[in-house]
């Protein structure tokens, strides 16, 4: 059995299976089972086994092939406009703590990467959020304010490693960038070698608490006297996290370029559409620049082909005619308060751990969660574990953006409920590769023709809370636009929180 993929990305392309699947009961208690092996997950996993702990780590696909296979893989505290709005909704002491964590986090990559030689082309790179329009300067001068006063060596110039010109660009020095398959890769074969067990195509389904703990696969049980769920968004639903960090879609693609084309700075833009820009090292001394943007809620757009098409489109003006060899997409989590989750699953247990709603910066964000939560299991302090506390409930800056997201998320599911939809005839003139929602009956159903000619008919309603999931023809997928599930073509799950297929159905009569 392989990992299903959507799409294609760099990072995999020479990812190879290294673990096998749990089958039956683990017999020994360990001291925690992490549940997810992307950055956050082989971290933490890492940072228990090098302290003595014990360690099982567990996940439904391979190694890093979710979010983290599916990134830009920059490590950097310069996460686009933050320091403005941080200083605004929290006050400088609190946008000091989150650059500093994050700069530790970029730090203990380096750390890592040179203490146990990992072979994942870590880079040091400057990092820049730049406007092209002269009209969004004043933003990127307010940010820079907002950024020194955090902390953060922060300086405005007009000059860059682009081919392109810039209206102003906000430099740090110092960030860096890696290949995040051969990074965590290489922490989950260091936890290996310290005795922890690595189980590959393993979904965890359920957690009971207790001491110990257990985890419950399809395959089997796995029991600690922790459980940490590195899953990007937690697939329990205990302490509703799916209400409060809402799920964001954005694209990427990369093309080979002349060695000498290639910027070696790392880039977004504030301006609208955003656009991040680095390269990577590639074969024969080439390197591959890599575009990204595009982002939007999932499921919600059926023409997520043009979204490829644009950044393919600006890639190729901005970098010589560049043509596109990889292209993929992923889904991330934007919590409400601007400040992720870390923490305590609820306030009352504290042998349940989550992080989540990194808003598209998890290479840092999953490092510096790794250290709290590895700290949280030896019973050690860390100073910003009350910083990013997962069960803080923070009314005064949240309530609005909380409104906002679940009211649209109620309604969405009310009304997919009762819009109009092809009817059954429509499942006949679908061409391979294509899919839609039908309506027959009095129920709804997911109907993809896969590119053999077969056509798969199943549930349209997500198997985490029900909501009509939609289809992206880009990546031909089924995606929950309530709350991020994605499902391939078939039904077969492929990121949660959702811990379920799709069912497959029979369009009534």
């Amino acid at each position: 059995m392989e990992a299903p993929r959507l799409n294609r990305s760099l990072w995999l392309a020479e990812a190879e299976p290294g673990y096998p699947a749990l089958e039956g009961d683990a017999d020994a208690v360990v001291d925690a089972v992490v549940v997810g092996a992307g950055i956050t997950g082989a971290t933490t996993a890492f940072l228990l086994a090098e302290a003595g702990a014990s360690v099982a780590l567990l996940d439904s696909s391979r190694v890093a092939h979710g979010a983290t296979g599916y990134t830009t893989a920059k490590l950097t505290v310069g996460h686009n406009i933050v320091y403005r709005t941080l200083v605004d909704s929290y006050g400088e002491e609190v946008a000091r703590r989150f650059a500093r964590s994050n700069g530790e986090a970029i730090e203990r990559v380096a750390g890592l990467v040179a203490g146990h030689a990992l072979d994942c082309d870590f880079e040091r790179a400057t990092n820049y959020v730049y406007a092209e329009r002269p009209e969004s300067v004043p933003e990127l001068e307010e940010e820079a304010e907002a950024a020194r006063a955090a902390g953060v060596a922060a300086e405005l110039t007009t000059v860059t490693d682009l081919p392109y010109p810039v209206a102003a660009a906000l430099r740090v020095d110092g960030q860096a960038q890696f290949h995040p398959w051969k990074y965590v890769a290489g922490l989950v074969r260091l936890v290996a070698e310290r005795g922890g067990r690595v189980f590959e195509l393993t979904r965890a389904t359920h957690v009971a608490k207790g001491d110990p703990c257990v985890v419950t696969t399809p395959r089997g049980r796995v029991r600690g006297r922790h459980v940490v769920l590195a899953t990007q968004l937690p697939f329990l639903d205990r302490g509703l996290f799916f209400a409060r960090a809402h799920p964001v879609k954005s694209y990427a693609v990369a093309a080979p370029v002349p060695d000498d084309v290639a910027p070696r700075g790392m880039y977004i833009s504030c301006d609208a559409p955003t656009r991040s820009v680095r390269s990577a090292p590639g074969p024969d001394g080439a390197r591959f620049v890599i575009v990204g943007g595009e982002g939007h809620k999932p499921g919600a757009d059926p023409a997520t082909e043009e979204r490829y098409a644009r950044l393919e489109e600006f890639l190729a003006e901005r970098f010589g005619g560049a043509q596109a060899e990889y292209r993929w997409s992923t889904h991330d989590y934007v919590p409400v308060d601007h400040l992720p989750y870390i923490g305590r699953l609820r306030g009352g247990d504290p042998r349940i751990l989550v992080a989540t709603g990194f808003a598209k910066w998890g290479m840092t964000k999953g490092t510096l969660a790794a250290s709290i939560l590895a700290d949280a299991v030896l019973g050690r302090p860390n100073e910003y574990a009350e910083l990013y506390d997962a069960t803080r409930a923070n009314a005064r800056r949240s309530a609005l953006a909380f409104a906002r997201e679940n009211a649209g998320v109620g309604l969405r599911f009310f009304r997919d409920r009762v819009r109009s939809r092809p009817a059954r005839e429509e499942v006949e003139r679908l061409a391979p590769g294509e899919g839609t929602i039908v309506r027959a009956g009095v129920g709804q159903y997911a109907v993809h023709r896969d590119e053999a000619g077969v056509l798969h008919v199943l549930s349209a309603r997500c198997t985490h809370l029900g909501c009509i999931v939609g289809w992206n023809p880009a990546d031909r997928a089924w995606e929950c636009p309530c709350h991020g599930s994605r499902f391939a073509g078939d039904g077969t799950l492929v990121q949660g929180p959702a811990t379920s297929d799709l069912p497959r159905r029979s369009l009534e009569a």
